[in-house]
């Protein structure tokens, strides 16, 4: 069950998942990256998994790096979770879906 995924910005990034009241997931990727591109359908199922008890998101590096750099994203994917706007949680590199699902519930409990 895939769903849709909100793509982050700068512009939008602290409206979308830092003044949100649910939980975030923030992936950070860039068209150029293998481990990235093997991440997005897993994305896509969180997203459908997740609806409407957290906000699923990806950030593109390249077109946004004033948010990447914020949060000092030096190796891609790397995913962080947000909860009241702080970063709670994080994985760096592709990760089973199982284990990124487990962490996300982990901060919705």
């Amino acid at each position: 069950m895939s769903g849709q995924y909100l793509t982050a910005t700068d512009q939008n990034f602290k409206s979308e998942i830092l003044d949100s009241d649910k939980v975030a997931l923030v992936d950070f990727w860039a068209a150029w990256c293998g481990p990235c591109q093997m991440l997005g359908p897993v994305i896509e199922e969180l997203a459908g998994e997740f609806e409407g008890k957290a906000v699923i998101s990806k950030l593109n590096v390249d077109e946004n790096p004033n948010t990447a750099a914020q949060y000092g994203i030096r190796s891609i994917p790397t995913m962080l979770i947000f909860k009241n706007g702080e970063v709670v949680d994080q994985m760096v590199g592709a990760m089973p879906k199982n284990m990124i699902a487990e962490k996300i519930n982990a901060q919705i409990a």
